[in-house]
């Protein structure tokens, strides 16, 4: 079974898909840029700031679907250059304070609105 989780309390999709789909026990959390929910504007601070705006985005959707940060057990990170890989962590390392989940993170050419960085999920109940 199949089931659409979206909050207002995470960004708008830009485009033709939802902010996560649960199937099962499974809640699959779409790739999340630094985008402000309250004013739909990208953040515009340094890679720290914006990764800690994706993951602030990524804790709504969990909650809205009944879940938080210790039931992720796998995320996709895409940067725009791995330079900013340390910093990231900095801040990514603390959402998941022990156990941390299963993860890639890929230099990318590109993304969505120009961002340094974007996050995706995967949690299971």
């Amino acid at each position: 079974m199949k089931k659409i989780v979206n909050t207002e309390k995470a960004p708008k999709p830009i485009g033709p898909y939802n902010q996560a789909t649960m199937a099962n026990n499974t809640l699959y959390v779409s790739g999340q840029i630094p985008m402000n929910p309250v004013n739909n504007e990208l953040v515009k601070g340094d890679v720290k700031e914006q990764t800690r705006m994706v993951m602030e985005n990524i804790k709504a959707i969990l909650r809205e679907g009944g879940l938080d940060f210790t039931h992720v057990v796998k995320c996709s990170i895409f940067i725009s250059d791995m330079k900013d890989f340390p910093l990231i962590n900095e801040v990514y390392g603390k959402y998941f304070p022990e156990d941390s989940p299963a993860r890639e993170t890929v230099q990318v050419a590109g993304l969505p609105m120009g961002v340094d960085v974007e996050i995706s999920c995967i949690a299971v109940i």
